[in-house]
């Protein structure tokens, strides 16, 4: 059984939410915080496998919530909520540890899929909500219409370690695409796809698909043009 927690200051949502969660067989619901503080104790007292986080909430808001459960070595896979209307952090809820973020309008049965998805390691979001998400992204992460600037030392080290077919799949899931959609671009099989995809997280030092995604953007092999493209 998978235990997740909520942390979220919108009773109606976590309750809508709980009500989700709890009608599948392999899920459910161990608490509810109304703020980042309480999510912390809450995890501390009573642990869970996932843990939603909001991001703005009234006291400890979920990025420091979430940094001070990642330092303090939490089992936990934290998921960041978050709408774009009002919340600018995504980027930084994911460097401070969450593994993956999602909409909060994202449908129930996609919700469910994410918390399967991240519980078994992997990204929290599906490929139509990453290109989706990425537009928003995109200029989170300095991008613009303009000339990018040159990546990092430590990043451009990391990209000349990467084998061309690497390369290719890296960029195939900066840009949204599902390993089974990888098989398909680039001709490939599953077992072939997967230890690619293992390769790149561990040369990139990426924790998951979607820190690998914001690597991509800072290496330059994707593009805000690319996501229009794709979206």
């Amino acid at each position: 059984m998978i235990r997740v927690g909520l942390a979220d200051d919108q009773r109606l949502f976590t309750a809508g939410m709980a009500m989700v969660i709890d009608s599948q067989p392999d899920m459910a619901v161990a608490w509810q915080a109304v703020d980042g503080a309480e999510a912390v104790e809450q995890q501390r007292t009573d642990p869970v496998d996932l843990l939603l986080m909001d991001v703005q909430m009234p006291g400890t808001d979920g990025l420091s919530a979430t940094r001070t459960l990642v330092d303090s070595g939490a089992r936990c896979r934290i998921v960041v909520l978050t709408t774009f209307d009002t919340d600018e952090y995504v980027i930084e809820g994911i460097e401070a540890g969450a593994a993956g973020f999602l909409l909060k309008n994202t449908p129930p049965e996609e919700l469910l899929e994410a918390l399967r998805t991240v519980h078994r390691g992997d990204s929290v979001v599906s490929a139509s909500s990453t290109r989706r998400l990425l537009r928003h992204v995109r200029p989170l992460l300095g991008g613009g219409s303009g000339p990018e600037a040159p990546p990092a030392r430590e990043t451009r080290r990391a990209l000349e370690s990467l084998t061309p077919r690497e390369r290719e799949v890296l960029t195939a899931v900066a840009r949204g695409y599902t390993n089974s959609e990888i098989c398909e671009l680039l001709v490939l099989s599953m077992p072939t796809v997967k230890t690619h995809v293992g390769n790149v997280l561990a040369k990139t030092g990426a924790r998951d698909r979607v820190q690998a995604v914001l690597f991509a953007f800072r290496a330059g092999l994707v593009d805000r043009q690319d996501l229009l493209r794709d979206a």
